[in-house]
C-alpha cells in the first residue's frame, strides 16, 4: 500500500477538496490510504474555543458557530443537494462537541484540549470521504482512533506499538481508498489522544510502518524539499534526494524537513518518504530514503529568528565546570529555554535559545545570583549543513556576527542585523 498525507493547507476549502480528488486521479488510489489534517486553520480555531470554554466566556458559543459556519460554506459549495447524508453526519460531529462542552466535569486542560481539537480532523476526513464517494470513488472512511493505541498522555502520547500493530493489520480492507485522521489516537479507556508535534506526518510513518507500506507521500504546496526557505534565500534549490540520517540533522537544527519521529519509524524498515506538490502532483519532488545524503550537493540553510544569545561567566574568575553546567542546564529545562547552540571556555558559557515562553526574566534572576550574566535579544541564529566560504559570507553580509562554530558538517553563526 501507498500512505498518502494531506495537510490543512490542502484542504483549507472546496477547491482544496476537489483539488485532492484531482491529485488521486492523476497519481492512482487503489491499496491507498489517505491521513487528513483539518481543514485550513481549524486547529486554531478549536483552540479558541477551548480558551473560551477555559475562561467561561459569552464567546464560547459564537466560536464554535464560527467553525461550524467554515465547513458548512465547504459543504455547500462541493455538495448540490442538501440533504446529502454528508450534512447530518457532519452536524452530528458538532452536536457532539457540544455535548462534550455541555457535560464535561474534567478541569484537564490537556485532557480537553484532545477531546475538543479532535474535532477538526473528524470533520475534514468525513467531508472529504463523503466528496470521494460522491465522485464516484468508492472509500472506506476510519476512525484512527481504534487503530492508534496510545498512553494517557494527553496532547503528547505515546503509541502502544504492539496493539495498534494487531489493530492497523487485522482491519484495513486493501485495494480501495482508506481515509483517516491524522494526529489523533485514542487511550486504554478511548479518550481520544494527540500525538504531539508533526503529528499528522507521524500518524502517516505509524501506518505505514504497520502496513510495510511501499511508501509515504506527504503532499505541499511546494515542489518538495528546498536547501533553503525562499522567504529569506533568493536563489533556493530543490534537493532531490535526502538520506534518513541527513534528514534527521537538518530537523535537529529547525528545519522544517520532516520531524525525527516520523522518519524514524520509516527508516526502521527502510519506507521511502516523498514530499511532493499537491498542485502539480506528477513531478518528482524531493525523496527521503535509503542512498546519497544529499542531490544535489548543496549548502542547506536553516534560519532561526528571535533567538537569545546569553553569556555566562564566573563572578570570581573561577573555571566553569560541569556541576556549573549541570546546574545552568536545570534552570534552562525549569524554565523551558530551548538550547540551540552551546559553546564554553573555561572562564565563560555561551548558548542560543529560544525563549518560547517568556520565562527568561525569571531564569536570569536565579542564574545572576551565581554568575554573571550578559545577553542579546533578538538575534538569529543560521545553521549551514555542508558549509563553504561564499555559503557563509551569504549569511554574514551586512550583519554583526556575535558568535561563530564550525564542526565538521556544520556551521552556526549568531547575528544581529545591522
Amino acid at each position: 500500500m501507498r500512505v498518502f498525507k494531506f495537510g490543512g493547507a490542502s484542504v483549507k476549502d472546496a477547491a482544496g477538496i476537489k483539488n485532492v480528488y484531482s491529485v488521486l486521479q492523476q497519481v492512482g488510489y487503489e491499496d491507498v490510504l489517505v491521513i487528513v489534517s483539518a481543514m485550513g486553520k481549524t486547529t486554531n480555531a478549536l483552540e479558541e474555543v477551548i480558551k473560551n470554554y477555559f475562561d467561561k466566556s459569552l464567546e464560547l458559543n459564537s466560536s464554535v458557530q464560527e467553525v461550524k459556519k467554515y465547513h458548512n460554506q465547504i459543504l455547500m459549495d462541493l455538495f448540490e443537494d442538501e440533504n446529502n447524508e454528508v450534512f447530518a453526519a457532519v452536524n452530528t460531529q458538532f452536536a457532539d462537541l457540544e455535548y462534550f462542552l455541555a457535560h464535561n466535569k474534567s478541569p484537564n486542560y490537556n485532557f480537553v484540549y484532545d477531546q475538543i481539537v479532535s474535532y477538526g480532523e473528524l470533520i475534514s476526513t468525513t467531508i472529504l470521504s463523503n466528496f470521494m464517494t460522491f465522485m464516484g470513488i468508492k472509500t472506506q472512511w476510519l476512525d484512527v482512533r481504534n487503530f492508534i493505541k496510545t498512553d494517557a498522555t494527553y496532547r503528547d502520547a505515546e503509541v502502544d506499538w504492539e496493539l495498534t500493530q494487531k489493530n492497523i493489520s487485522k482491519n484495513i480492507k486493501r485495494k480501495i481508498l482508506n481515509i483517516t485522521q491524522g494526529f489523533l489516537g485514542s487511550d486504554e479507556n478511548n479518550f481520544t489522544t494527540t500525538l504531539g508535534r508533526e503529528g499528522s506526518d507521524y500518524t502517516a510513518a505509524i501506518f505505514a510502518y504497520c502496513l510495510n507500506a511501499e511508501s509515504v507521500t506527504i503532499w505541499k504546496d511546494v515542489p518538495g524539499v528546498m536547501n533553503a526557505d525562499p522567504r529569506y534565500f533568493e536563489n533556493a534549490s530543490l534537493l532531490n534526494q535526502i538520506s534518513y540520517r541527513e534528514a534527521i540533522e537538518l530537523a535537529f537544527y529547525g528545519a522544517s524537513v520532516i520531524h525525527p519521529k516520523t522518519l524514524q519509524p520509516l527508516q526502521k524498515k527502510e519506507i521511502p518518504l516523498y514530499v511532493k506538490s499537491f498542485i502539480n502532483p506528477l513531478l518528482k519532488g524531493t525523496a527521503v530514503s535509503k542512498g546519497v545524503d544529499l542531490e544535489p550537493y548543496l549548502p542547506c540553510f536553516i534560519v532561526k529568528r528571535n533567538q537569545l544569545l546569553i553569556s555566562l561567566s564566573s563572578i570570581d574568575f573561577s573555571f566553569i565546570m560541569e556541576e556549573n553546567i549541570s546546574e545552568i542546564f536545570g534552570l534552562f529545562h525549569q524554565y523551558k529555554l530551548k538550547v540551540n547552540l552551546i559553546q564554553n571556555s573555561a572562564i565563560s558559557f555561551s548558548v542560543c535559545v529560544e525563549d518560547k515562553f517568556g520565562n527568561f526574566n525569571d531564569c536570569n534572576a536565579i542564574l545572576s545570583k551565581k554568575f554573571k550574566v550578559d545577553f542579546t535579544e533578538s538575534v538569529t541564529l543560521y545553521t549551514i549543513r555542508h558549509f563553504n566560504e561564499q555559503a557563509a559570507q551569504t549569511v554574514e553580509d551586512n550583519k554583526t556576527v556575535l558568535l561563530k562554530q564550525v564542526s565538521r558538517e556544520t556551521m552556526q553563526i549568531v547575528t544581529k542585523e545591522n
